[in-house]
């Protein structure tokens, strides 16, 4: 019925008579009229647009809003993990607060299920986690809940005066350095941040433009909001150059910020630090930590050794030599998904105090000018056989 009526409407527009003041303008272009007054113009043109438009947006819809079949999370004394999915690089996210919060749930050693649907907490963040049918967004409020709910404390040894200065640096880290380092991902290198987006499919590329542009959009927002976003591009790489220097002041040659123990200000530093460290090639960011302030460097390398075996890198991409703008050549690293993580599973505690059967490395006069130091071997039989097990990269 509705083919017939549109069939019926486009004949009566041809059999209308069109005032010759109105044709007049168009006469000296021969037959565009009548090709234009066709039926089977006008239906090839409309079928082709709307079925274009309508599979696209399909696609869209289904892409950006995760739609899938609705599965039921049983989150009782079940961590689940909401955050975006994993990049094509290897590197666990890039979103630093995902990374941070993953990375604690590891320090910690607390089982927990990732979920990669791209659906943002009730407040609009990522990550968030469920437990016990019970939601809570924001990395410190997560790092809270789980220490009231589940009674683990990384700081519980830290001093009064400690506590103090982890939370200063805290919010340095997250309110003022994560800025700059998101104006160099996704605004002064947002064309190889968007290469690093895993996506699939025909209309892959497109969606990738649209969301790393996106994305571009709203840290340029924000920034603004924030006020760092109002100074020129020179100022701001000035303020995370200063971000850097004091952080790399207050890790020294110490293992740990706070020391020899790890605490809840190692996971929110490495989770900034790496994407600086391992998702921009030859930025100014990337440079300074693999040069000058290399001690950063071997804190990132020794976070990712003890707490991501299952990530790897490729030696030569450890430090900055000078000679290349870019180090994109080099092979992709594999990350597993491993799921329901544990590290007591798969890893032994370098410190030795946790677990038996750790082994300890006795300190070389080279580690200072190395870039693995006391606890971080470059060859262990861990490492090996876990890099002869390694699976391709794992897009979602």
């Amino acid at each position: 019925m509705i083919k017939a009526d549109t069939e019926i409407h486009f004949r009566d527009l041809q059999n209308l008579e069109v005032p010759d003041w109105i044709l007049q303008p168009f006469k000296d272009y021969g037959g565009i009229m009548s090709v234009l007054g066709s039926d089977s113009w006008w239906k090839k043109t409309l079928y082709i647009t709307g079925g274009a438009l309508l599979a696209a947006a399909a696609y869209l819809l289904h892409e950006l809003l995760a739609i899938r079949k609705e599965q039921e999370l049983d989150s009782k004394d079940a961590i689940i993990l909401h955050q975006f999915s994993r990049p094509k690089n290897g590197v666990p996210s890039l979103s630093p607060f995902c990374l941070k919060i993953e990375t604690y749930l590891r320090m910690v050693d607390l089982p927990y299920q990732n979920y990669f649907d791209g659906r943002l907490s009730p407040q609009g963040k990522m990550p968030w986690i469920e437990y016990n049918h019970q939601q809570v967004s924001g990395s410190e409020f997560i790092v809270d809940f789980l220490e009231e709910k589940l009674g683990v404390n990384l700081n519980k040894n830290l001093t009064p005066q400690e506590r103090a200065v982890s939370r200063a640096v805290t919010k340095m880290v997250e309110e003022h350095l994560y800025w700059t380092i998101a104006y160099c991902q996704w605004v002064d290198n947002l064309e190889e941040t968007q290469k690093l987006l895993a996506m699939s499919g025909p209309l892959s590329d497109t969606l990738k433009w649209l969301l790393s542009h996106l994305n571009c959009s709203m840290v340029r927002r924000e920034m603004y909001g924030h006020g760092i976003g109002r100074f020129s591009k020179e100022e701001v790489y000035s303020l995370m150059e200063k971000d850097l220097r004091t952080l790399a002041t207050l890790l020294g040659d110490k293992k740990y910020f706070m020391g020899s123990k790890i605490s809840t200000l190692d996971a929110t530093v490495f989770g900034h630090l790496a994407q600086a460290m391992w998702t921009l090639p030859g930025t100014r960011p990337e440079q300074l930590i693999k040069g000058e302030l290399i001690n950063l460097a071997m804190f990132c390398e020794r976070m990712r050794r003890r707490f991501w075996p299952e990530w790897f890198v490729e030696v030569e991409d450890m430090y900055y030599d000078g000679e290349s703008e870019s180090s994109s050549s080099s092979s992709p690293a594999g990350l597993l998904d491993l799921g329901l993580f544990s590290r007591t599973d798969t890893l032994e505690d370098s410190d030795g105090s946790s677990h038996s059967g750790g082994h300890s490395h006795t300190p070389t006069p080279d580690s200072d000018h190395s870039l693995f130091d006391s606890d971080v071997g470059t060859g262990s039989d861990n490492d090996i056989q876990l890099k002869e097990e390694s699976m391709p990269d794992l897009e979602v």
